[in-house]
């Protein structure tokens, strides 16, 4: 049985890969942390705790820690709002109160505490910046030892970012841009990294096909509950297309059937007009980087989990 840690930033995408994970069988999902990146912390971490609550299908015994970790490059306020109406869903309040609690550490330390004390390696899922890894690693770097394999999202290498701030040349992918310096701390570590970055994600938009399909799946209480969510960013700037890079993150690191990938070797960039661009260089460390997901497999594998939830 593998362990898990899941370290999220609080967006749709975000909070559909907890309740996925929820279902998944056959994990040991060991700890939850939110950092303050693409959500405002505090609903982050509240409707992370409710969807424990109701939709924690295998008994994790949870608490979910919030980040103290702070940013270079905030996360723009429009963005990060969704995570206040994704706490406000009535099916996530309907039970009045809490009962998953929230660890009494920040969320670096929580994961220092959880991946140490298992007897095994863990799978540590980022689906945000690595800042907390980052500290992690700097105040006890044997936590790298127990760590099986790093999946994050974030980063590109193909020189297309979705960072466009004056100053910056939109080179860089947000989750690498809201904390470069922690970027490169991880790969200046020995962990073993698979990165779903913002071209791995092609095959799988999210568009009104999609929001149809899982409008017709709504009987489910956690189909239901996904598209809702993905409603608050569905064509939410005209100029922009969301992906579902998350979830591919989290159902490939336990799903490998459902992508591709390659060896590459690259660096990251701290400072200047490419702040937080990640980049292909042979000078750089070797990665593995995802570059096609299978449709088919990815869609089936989402629903088939969002199905088998059982709902408290």
């Amino acid at each position: 049985m593998k362990n898990v840690y899941f370290n999220h930033d609080g967006n749709v995408d975000d909070l559909t890969s907890l309740l996925l994970l929820l279902q998944v069988p056959d994990i040991n999902l060991i700890g939850v942390g939110v950092t303050d990146a693409d959500c405002f912390v505090k609903p982050a971490a509240e409707a992370s705790r409710k969807i424990i609550d109701r939709f924690n299908s295998f008994n994790h015994k949870l608490e979910v820690a919030l980040s103290d970790s702070r940013p270079k490059h905030p996360f723009p306020k429009e963005w990060r709002l969704s995570s206040y109406a994704f706490n406000s869903f009535p099916i996530l309040n309907e039970k009045g109160k809490i009962k998953t609690p929230q660890a009494e550490k920040p969320a670096h330390l929580d994961m220092i505490d959880k991946i140490m004390n298992q007897d095994g390696k863990t799978i540590l899922i980022m689906t945000g910046p690595l800042s907390d890894l980052a500290r992690a690693l700097e105040i006890q770097p044997e936590i790298q030892n127990k760590i099986e394999k790093l999946y994050w999202m974030g980063g590109s290498l193909d020189g297309h970012g979705n960072v466009i701030e004056p100053d910056y040349d939109g080179t860089a992918e947000w989750n690498a841009f809201w904390d470069p310096e922690a970027v490169k701390t991880v790969w200046n570590s020995n962990l073993d990294i698979q990165m779903v970055g913002l071209e791995s994600t092609e095959e799988l938009p999210l568009n009104i096909k999609l929001r149809d399909h899982w409008a017709s799946l709504r009987k489910y209480p956690a189909m239901d509950l996904i598209g809702q969510g993905y409603a608050l960013v569905l064509n939410y700037e005209a100029n922009s297309v969301y992906y579902l890079w998350d979830v591919l993150t989290t159902i490939s690191s336990l799903y490998p059937e459902t992508i591709k990938s390659k060896k590459v070797k690259s660096d990251v960039i701290v400072g200047g007009h490419a702040d937080g661009r990640t980049y292909p260089t042979e000078n750089g460390r070797e990665i593995t980087l995802v570059t096609e997901a299978d449709e088919t497999k990815f869609y089936k594998i989402m629903d088939d989990l969002a199905k088998s939830a059982h709902f408290e």
